[in-house]
């Protein structure tokens, strides 16, 4: 890559691309416009509440005094350059605030002095934890009556973090006090040790301890008044780095818009290597036409930009906040989202389509409106936070299409869930098509989403297929069965499907796809759940009481009351259900004096579970956008199947019986496969060796281990007649490879010199052995010293090798094995460890010492050299089949050019 000017420049001056956030009126607009008039990037300095600041560049984020969309600003303080993302303070808008986090390297975020760590703030706060981002706190307002700077500063720590520190002292550390040092040092232990091996702490500490989330600068003025301002930014230029960043093109998405023209924008931060205009983004068929650099309403073009620069591209149609571009990967869920859902009312004459195309287009600025047409009320439906966004949507509807919406009644957006693991199959076989999915689908924790994993064997399903099914499963929301509500916190795994070389089509294994996952659900035990608030009540004491009983009436949960003077303060739990509308009630009953902050705290069982579905009345048999049952083909027509009939059609055996993964009872691996690759769990693998009719529980390994087989479908004939007869005593030879290896001489030979070689050539005469003896081996090797190692089981060719586990010699894994078969089946051990013989002799097992099992290979020889001169035609010789071993051997080595030995 060309190191161009701008490169030159980088490498010598600092640049941050930091967010500002705070709870509604902290006054953090008013601390960007601050920042930038003290930087020099603007003139005068703009106030919200006259509608003038630098930020504030649509008409309704002016005429409310807030913020409504992220806003970018670019300016520089002394030897640092910094972008400024400023994002909304209200809650209603905080999904917006949210996805600017994806590109932030640190946060600003601003607390009123005179009214603390409020309700929004603990939320914002979380959010800066899980996205590991670098914070400094400037606590606003200072120049108000009553904010006392040590009272705000206990509970900074108290309610936020132990690493919440003054820096007041931090411009010259080597001036600092000894106190206050101390007070920095403990925050970190390897700055502690430093503290007292030198008395003194150095900056590069600090700006280690600040990016490891260790210590939370805390800054205290006006911005208002300008009173702070200046220190803050020296803090931020003394105590922030620059971070490192690949050559590998990469780049995420925060954020969709458009311009006044109506060109849609993607903004994004390039997250490595460059990005100039016309390149043709990595895994898109488009390119970029204009990047352009915003700062407020204006923006400057320019023709590229590196690695940690923030811009806007035009030219791209497809993309989306949260996406990921080149080597960068994708954001796979948002913490913040809507809990209310509302039917858009249309007025008279409206083209319904047209509107929903005009929607949709909205959706894409905001993904978390969730724009549904529900084709069997004729509705449009869209998910908000709260009454502010509706206002301001319709504002913004009247303003772009000229269409004046109204919005009814919320109601609460519930979702399903399942409580154990259940599989779904889905089948869609009309005339000249064929699909055929099995799912896994499992309860997965709360918060977690839905989470999609491949357990197929590409010889059961081409990998192609499986990444066309894994991109079905993620591209729907897909509905539960109880209310139609979007299912979640589940984990679906790909286990088994089928194709046809002919008649499968793409949009097959998406038919068969969705119905798997519904007929899986119409099995399961699903579990409705709905949203929960957490809150926190500030009021007289005299009114805890009360309050304590509206809670438990509303089915929450409470922590015991904590009581300051006259003042109390109840923190806890309740569906937001019960507390709709509450606030109001609140605030009548403590005479205005109590103060409420409600935050969303996530998904929890829904207390009223029969009554909603009940009201809700939805009925999954009559939901034809989402069918629970299969298609199946019989003379030349399709035909439908019911969800609950579909197994005895199926084409695929089942994978998974209820309770277990697999059932391992009577389960024999197929013989005379060739080498190719599956994957199976722990658990799978145990049952080629475990046939017990009660198999010892194991738990499941997370990691897939690797085994070789062929294409199933074809079984051995006399492997399948083996299983029919059920009198029939099964052969097992388990084989302890290094013991048999360095008991013979020409195996121990080689080994020495490659013991790699040596273990190849055992697996092929023990291939060898087991085609003319027809039993089943288990070449057992000791892998217990590779820390970490999971165990692996290999098909080499027609006989299976075993690397045992971390931890786990061979003699273990045989002695375990033949415990569990020993006495059921016929099982042979090959080793020459005497104690290990004794054991196996007490299990029920026969021994075979490594001469014993030398001896039987070459009587094995003997018998098929024997068996294959008889069959040789008559018109032919070959000389070598009539010397002895030792003049055969000699003649070899000639024929390979070697000397005749004298």
């Amino acid at each position: 890559m060309a190191d161009t000017s701008q490169e030159k420049q980088n490498n010598h001056k600092k640049h941050i691309c930091i967010g500002i956030l705070a709870h509604v009126d902290a006054g953090k607009t008013t601390l960007s416009e601050s920042m930038l008039y003290t930087s020099g990037s603007i003139r005068k300095l703009g106030r919200v509440d006259h509608q003038d600041a630098f930020l504030d560049t649509f008409d309704l984020e002016r005429a409310r005094g807030i913020t409504i969309f992220s806003k970018q600003a670019v300016f520089s303080w002394k030897d640092m350059d910094i972008t400024l993302l400023d994002t909304p303070g209200h809650v209603d808008f905080s999904a917006e605030m949210e996805r600017t986090l994806q590109v932030l390297d640190y946060a600003i975020l601003v607390i009123s002095g005179a009214d603390g760590v409020q309700g929004h703030t603990a939320t914002l706060w979380r959010l800066l934890k899980q996205y590991q981002i670098p914070t400094f706190l400037f606590i606003n307002k200072m120049d108000q009556e009553g904010t006392d700077r040590k009272a705000i500063l206990k509970e900074l720590k108290k309610q936020l973090s132990d690493g919440c520190v003054d820096f007041e002292q931090a411009s010259s550390l080597e001036c600092a006090e000894d106190e206050w040092l101390e007070n920095l040092a403990v925050c970190d232990e390897e700055m502690l040790e430093e503290y007292l091996e030198n008395g003194t702490v150095e900056p590069e500490s600090v700006i280690r301890a600040i990016s490891g989330r260790k210590i939370f600068p805390c800054y205290f003025g006006s911005a208002l008044r300008l009173d702070g301002v200046q220190e803050f930014m020296e803090g931020l230029r003394q105590y922030t780095v620059s971070r490192k960043y690949p050559d590998e093109f990469g780049a995420k998405v925060y954020k969709i818009a458009r311009d006044d023209q109506g060109n849609r924008l993607t903004y994004l931060k390039v997250t490595g290597g460059c990005l100039h205009v016309k390149d043709m983004l990595p895994g898109m068929e488009e390119k970029v036409n204009q990047i352009r650099i915003y700062s407020g309403s204006r923006f400057e073009m320019v023709q590229e930009v590196n690695a940690g620069g923030v811009c806007a591209v035009t030219g791209l149609s497809t993309t989306y906040p949260g996406q990921g571009i080149g080597a960068e990967k994708a954001t796979d869920m948002f913490v913040l989202e809507p809990v209310l859902t509302y039917q858009i009312q249309l007025p008279p004459g409206c083209d319904v389509h047209n509107m929903l195309q005009n929607l949709r287009q909205l959706e894409e600025e905001e993904p978390q409106l969730h724009i549904v047409w529900e084709e069997q009320l004729g509705e449009i439906h869209a998910q908000l936070m709260g009454e502010v966004q509706i206002e301001i949507l319709k504002n913004i509807i009247f303003q772009r299409f000229g269409v004046a919406v109204e919005f009814g009644a919320g109601n609460i957006v519930y979702k399903e869930t399942i409580e154990e693991p259940v599989e779904g199959v889905g089948h869609f076989e009309p005339l000249r098509h064929y699909a055929e999915v099995h799912l896994l689908l499992e309860p997965g924790e709360r918060e977690t989403g839905l989470q999609f994993f491949t357990d197929c064997s590409e010889d059961v399903l081409d990998r192609n297929w499986q990444r066309l099914i894994m991109t079905h499963l993620e591209e729907k929301e897909h509905k539960g069965v109880l209310t139609g509500s979007a299912i979640t916190d589940m984990k679906i795994t790909l286990t088994a499907g089928k194709s046809h070389l002919k008649h499968t089509e793409g949009g097959d294994f998406r038919q068969a796809t969705y119905r798997a996952v519904r007929q899986g659900l119409k099995k399961a035990k699903s579990i409705l759940l709905e949203p929960w608030y957490e809150f926190r009540m500030e009021m007289p004491s005299v009114n805890i009481g009360r309050a304590m009983a509206d809670i438990q009436k509303m089915h929450g949960q409470f922590e015991h009351p904590e009581t300051d003077g006259e003042m109390s303060v109840l923190k806890g739990s309740a569906p937001v259900s019960e507390m709709r509308g509450y606030q109001s009630e609140f605030l009548s009953y403590t005479g205005g004096h109590g103060r409420m902050f409600c935050s969303l705290k996530g998904y929890e069982p829904c207390h009223n579970q029969e009554e909603i579905i009940e009201s809700v009345g939805y009925d999954s048999e009559k939901d034809l956008e989402n069918p629970t049952g299969s298609v199946f083909c019989a003379h030349g027509a399709g035909f439908v199947v019911k969800w609950n009939q579909v197994e005895e059609y199926m084409h695929v055996e089942s994978t998974w019986k209820s309770g277990e993964v697999q059932s391992e009872e009577d389960y024999i691996p197929p013989r005379n496969e060739s080498s190719s690759r599956i994957e199976l769990t722990e658990k799978e693998l145990d049952a080629i060796y475990r046939k017990t009719p009660d198999p010892v529980r194991r738990k499941i390994s997370a990691a897939p281990i690797t085994v070789h087989a062929k294409e199933k479908g074809t079984p051995d004939p006399k492997w399948t007649e083996c299983q029919n007869e059920k009198t029939r005593q099964e052969e097992y030879l388990l084989v302890d490879g290094y013991n048999i290896i360095f008991a013979w001489e020409e195996l121990k030979e080689l080994a020495e010199i490659h013991i790699e070689s040596a273990r190849d050539k055992l697996m092929d005469i023990l291939c060898n052995y087991q085609g003319y003896k027809k039993c089943t081996v288990i070449l057992v090797f000791d892998a217990y010293k590779v820390e970490g190692n999971p165990g692996e089981v290999l098909k080499y060719h027609n006989i299976y090798v075993v690397y045992t586990k971390e931890a786990e010699t061979a003699d273990q894994y045989i002695e375990k094995t033949v415990r569990q078969m020993g006495r059921k089946y016929q099982v042979t051990v090959a080793t020459s460890d005497a104690l290990e013989q004794v054991i196996i002799l007490g299990q029920g097992a026969q021994r075979l010492s490594a001469a014993g099992l030398k001896e039987e290979v070459e009587l094995m020889l003997k018998e098929i050299r024997s068996e294959f001169l008889g069959k040789i035609p008559e018109d032919r010789n070959y000389l070598f089949d009539y010397l002895s071993h030792d003049l055969a051997k000699e003649m070899e080595h000639v024929r390979l050019g070697g000397k005749v030995k004298k």
